[in-house]
């Protein structure tokens, strides 16, 4: 209990910034939340391109498709799409080209934001800093116990500063976390359209001969 109080006994001593900056967490936080909630809906995993990899080097096509079908996620659901279609004049290099953009706009929503704390949250508590130690550089006309006031307003302005860092490092942890795992999807939907488009331009070659 004494701990909480002194926390935010610290969070006031910091000044306005640091209720900026408890915003700008909550808004990280909220942000992480709703991304891992999207992403355990929307991803399907590393595991389900391997398996998808696995079939269709081994010529089972069949099993491919049908993994597909069961698996959640967007890109099981663009390679069962491009598989079952059968119509000669589909462009399936295309279509995966159109809805992989739109499904990894998708996945980038909001990081951007991530990114934009994590620069300005520094410089929000840089300002409480400065902030603080104007102030308490002002106190000049005291003449009892200046050096003391002196050091303890700018130990207080410092606290600012700690918690821009603070918000910064968490943000970008969350954003290099999420940054990870989309560059892991475009490299599996990379892999697997490549290989879904040989098997559509080969199953096209033998119907033509």
């Amino acid at each position: 209990m004494d701990f909480i109080m002194q926390g935010v006994g610290y969070f006031h001593k910091g000044g306005f910034v640091m209720y900026i900056l408890l915003l700008c967490s909550i808004f990280v936080i909220s942000i992480a939340i709703e991304r891992v909630f999207y992403f355990s809906k929307a991803d399907s995993g590393r595991k389900f391109a391997d398996n998808f990899y696995r079939l269709m080097v081994n010529n089972k096509i069949e099993e491919a498709k049908k993994l597909a079908a069961q698996t959640k996620g967007d890109l099981a659901m663009l390679l069962h799409s491009g598989m079952t279609r059968t119509d000669n004049n589909f462009n399936i290099a295309a279509f995966f080209e159109i809805q992989s953009g739109i499904s990894l706009a998708k996945f980038r929503s909001r990081l951007y934001y991530l990114n934009v704390i994590v620069t300005m949250a520094p410089l929000l508590g840089l300002l409480g800093t400065i902030s603080g130690m104007i102030s308490a550089f002002s106190i000049f006309n005291v003449q009892e116990g200046q050096a003391h006031a002196i050091t303890g307003g700018v130990g207080e302005a410092l606290i600012a500063t700690a918690m821009g860092l603070c918000v910064a490092v968490v943000s970008l942890i969350i954003h290099a976390y999420f940054t990870q795992r989309v560059d892991n999807i475009v490299t599996d939907m990379e892999q697997s359209f490549s290989l879904v488009e040989a098997y559509r331009n080969r199953g096209d070659s033998d119907a033509s001969a």
